[in-house]
């Protein structure tokens, strides 16, 4: 591996390839104007296409420098800041036009928002999630706003308070245990994020001698956001536009939970006894390094860094190999899709699984509580 040094990765040339997300906007504008065969162009451009620029383009190893100043990054950061505005435009703009668009089906409507919950969801709570890592305000109240317009408000305080201090635990629901297939994940995260993020906000208010209702709580601000979008959906759509909404919106957090689903299958951290863990190092997240995925998804695929470093700006992510790091084979829209196939994903990811217990925990001999999801006893850990 080599590292970039602050001046290269300042080029706009260097952030030029991860700005290629704009082309759904494109596309989406074209798929509403024609119909017919143009609404699958978003989600083919998002999955299909940047799959095949992964083998034009084979891996990327290369690190920045993560000493990199933020006045180095305006060409990442100004992609990041831009993506609401033209999402929101767009979002608006189809509540408006596809329920009264004669030449629009309902398939093709359909069709249309689900290339709607790709922008939202492939790449918006993408972004969503690089933003609320941030401490500036501005970048924040951008995040808030992208997971308000998919009614998952939550993601936020469930992914701050509770994933990233609990990842690769009992106490954090995206975990993903071994054997568990992504539409029991599914269901199983839907409800508990859900209360563990409402329960994490209510302990840091207690905390502090405050009820949950206090003006302090952020779900306040969850709420009425997300009531605004619902109320904008009704304004310009009708029942019609509102239906379309929330189809947008669950096909958007589909994407998130298939991605969080991805990210930590079966990866556990040793337990210490008394409720206690191992700190989170790179091993605790499937790593992958491949090229056009991590332009598109902004390299979040290189994640075990990101939790082990959660406050590093996306373009200073480091990779790993795999002596310390698990690596996936392929990239998230490969492996995205193979999780819908639970006995495929089954048949790729467990043996890596396997291997990755034995190398890293060759003292663990028995996983049982550990694939239960629950904590073993304290001499199964030394």
């Amino acid at each position: 591996m080599t590292t970039i040094p602050a001046d290269r990765v300042a080029r706009l040339s260097a952030a030029l390839p991860f700005w290629l997300s704009l082309g759904l906007f494109p596309l989406m504008a074209l798929a509403a104007a024609r119909g017919g065969w143009a609404v699958a162009l978003p989600p083919v451009y998002a999955w299909g296409l940047f799959t095949l620029l992964d083998a034009l383009t084979g891996r990327n190893e290369d690190n920045a420098d993560p000493a990199t100043p933020d006045a180095a990054l305006t060409w990442y950061r100004a992609l990041t800041l831009v993506w609401f505005p033209l999402q929101a435009v767009l979002l608006l703009a189809l509540l408006a036009y596809v329920p009264r668009a004669e030449h629009l089906g309902l398939a093709e409507r359909l069709g249309l928002f689900f290339g709607m919950g790709v922008v939202s969801g492939t790449i918006g709570i993408n972004y969503a999630h690089e933003l609320m890592h941030q401490r500036n305000r501005l970048e924040r109240t951008l995040a808030d706003l992208l997971l308000a317009s998919v009614l998952y408000s939550h993601f936020r305080s469930e992914h701050l308070r509770v994933h990233h201090p609990w990842v690769g635990t009992p106490r954090d629901a995206v975990t993903a245990r071994y054997n568990e297939a992504f539409h029991r994940f599914f269901a199983r995260v839907l409800v508990e994020c859900r209360r563990s993020a409402f329960a994490a906000e209510r302990a840091m208010l207690a905390r502090r001698g405050l009820p949950w209702w206090h003006r302090s709580n952020p779900y306040w601000r969850y709420w009425a956001l997300q009531a605004g979008f619902v109320a904008a959906a009704a304004l310009l759509g009708g029942w019609a536009g509102l239906g379309l909404f929330l189809w947008q919106a669950g096909v958007a957090v589909w994407q998130l939970e298939l991605t969080n689903y991805v990210e930590h299958y079966g990866l556990t951290r040793r337990h210490l006894g008394g409720g206690k863990y191992e700190h989170v190092l790179p091993r605790h997240s499937w790593n992958a390094d491949h090229r056009a995925t991590n332009w598109l998804l902004i390299n979040l695929q290189r994640h075990s860094d990101h939790h082990y470093k959660p406050d590093r700006r996306f373009p200073l992510l480091q990779t790993y190999d795999r002596d310390e790091a698990p690596q996936l084979p392929h990239g998230y829209p490969v492996m995205t899709a193979l999780a819908m196939v639970p006995p495929l994903w089954r048949r790729v990811m467990n043996p890596r699984l396997r291997a990755w217990r034995k190398r890293f925990y060759p003292d663990i001999t028995d996983w049982t509580a550990y694939n239960r999801g629950t904590n073993p006893p304290p001499r199964a850990a030394l």
